[in-house]
């Protein structure tokens, strides 16, 4: 990390993503996601997600830029949570904490009790801090996918 920007006060705000957000974000993920994305995070098709779940997806803005975002919407019973990220030279500032409670206050408010997240077995780092904000790692179930014709 740099050691400067980990000394400095930053002035983080959480704000809703917009679609105009997409090539930065878009941009921000082949750093922090890129095994992760798939033609699911196309900009139409993340359209469509942020017009089904308004107001649940956060960005995070540093240094007038996007430095983090998390995706959350819901199924009408179950909130979803998709690519958490924060560049790495401004992890560790809270921003993630930050746009995770937002996200999940949103959904809260929709009437969604209970919330997945979706974590690689070998992202540590995921895990430790999903685990910190309360969420239980399960044993039980398996994910299985296909794709739809």
């Amino acid at each position: 990390m740099n050691m400067e920007l980990a000394m400095k006060e930053l002035n983080i705000e959480i704000r809703p993503m917009r679609i105009e957000d997409y090539d930065e974000i878009f941009a921000m993920w082949q750093i922090t996601s890129k095994r992760a994305l798939s033609e699911a995070d196309s900009r139409e098709n993340i359209a469509f997600y942020l017009e089904r779940n308004p107001g649940m997806s956060q960005v995070a803005v540093a240094d007038g830029r996007i430095i983090g975002t998390v995706l959350a919407g819901h199924d009408g019973r179950r909130g979803f949570i998709h690519h958490m990220a924060v560049l790495p030279e401004y992890r560790r500032h809270r921003a993630a904490k930050r746009m995770a409670q937002t996200a999940l206050g949103a959904l809260a408010r929709a009437g969604i009790a209970k919330t997945h997240i979706f974590c690689y077995t070998n992202n540590a780092l995921g895990q430790s801090f999903w685990s910190a904000m309360g969420f239980e790692r399960r044993d039980d179930v398996y994910v299985f996918s296909c794709m739809n014709e």
